[in-house]
């Protein structure tokens, strides 16, 4: 799932390349992924991009004249510009133009595509067995659900303890939970959760209600600063590099098996919710191994 920081990456190569330009058709291939049907995102033709940005994990790409496209990625979508070649092997997020090699997974099915005036093909793609990718056209970001219910965001500077507290601070909730609650932190998913509470040292499953003051500094600091870091860390490198980028920069998270970078203990999985996550039991749960569902 894309999290803040590849999404802040993302943005920032879509506003060099898109701001300025304007679309000359919109393409929907897959109808689904129209979450406004009163205002379909072909109405966005002419009207040229004044800035693109990030909102929790969603794209917000801003036209002149007060229109927004709002893009959530879900759980699989990202983007790419059609017909870009790249060198290495081409994944998941390998734009459609690269070519394959022997082994590797073709690219995913492009659902919805932005041709602009000067020959960019942005292309929204989704790699999952089910559509998780919604558009949305907007006056207001805010008039998009998952953009209104959203809670403050850990990369924002105006970021406070204080925020980080109304989120945690006697919560009979576990730790990962909140973090990945987007009410309460916008932005952090599954991976991340992971890093920052192996920063922290906390286990995934205590309840943020019985932290006491030093693990709850810990857990803010550690919040800030994974996320912080990974934006930064992510900042300049090609959209179709992003998604490895991440996983190569991951202390625990799916590193399942490997010695953490830490304790030199392995790391292992655990059931969390419908997915499974990653822990270095010797750092954050005194030992204890964390149940993991067959």
């Amino acid at each position: 799932m894309p999290e803040s920081p590849e999404v802040q990456a993302l943005a920032d190569d879509l506003d060099r390349r898109l701001a300025g330009r304007a679309p000359v058709e919109v393409d929907v291939v897959e109808f689904r992924v129209v979450k406004t049907r009163t205002r379909p995102p072909e109405g966005l033709v002419g009207h040229r991009v004044a800035r693109v940005g990030r909102i929790g994990k969603l794209l917000d790409v801003g036209f002149d004249g007060g229109p927004h496209l709002v893009v959530s990625l879900g759980r699989h979508g990202w983007a790419r510009y059609a017909g870009e070649q790249v060198e290495d092997a081409p994944g998941e997020d390998a734009p459609a133009g690269a070519v394959p090699v022997a082994g590797a997974e073709p690219p995913p099915p492009t659902l919805a595509t932005l041709q602009f005036d000067d020959g960019t093909a942005l292309e929204l793609t989704d790699a999952g067995d089910w559509v998780s990718l919604g558009a949305f056209v907007v006056d207001d970001p805010g008039e998009v659900p998952a953009v209104a219910k959203l809670g403050p965001d850990p990369a924002d500077p105006a970021y406070t303890r204080a925020d980080f507290d109304r989120a945690f601070v006697g919560r009979r909730k576990q730790l990962k939970a909140v973090l990945q609650e987007q009410e309460s932190i916008a932005g952090v998913g599954n991976a991340y959760s992971d890093e920052i509470l192996f920063a922290a040292r906390l286990s995934p499953v205590v309840h943020a209600a019985t932290l006491e003051a030093g693990e709850l500094e810990r857990l803010f600091a550690a919040t800030v600063d994974v996320v912080v870091a990974a934006i930064e860390a992510r900042r300049g490198i090609p959209i179709d590099r992003l998604k490895q980028a991440k996983v190569d920069a991951m202390q625990v998270h799916g590193r399942t098996g490997e010695p953490c970078p830490r304790s030199g203990g392995a790391i292992r999985d655990f059931s969390f919710a419908s997915t499974t996550a990653q822990y270095c039991p010797e750092c954050q749960t005194g030992g204890e191994i964390l149940p993991l569902k067959e």
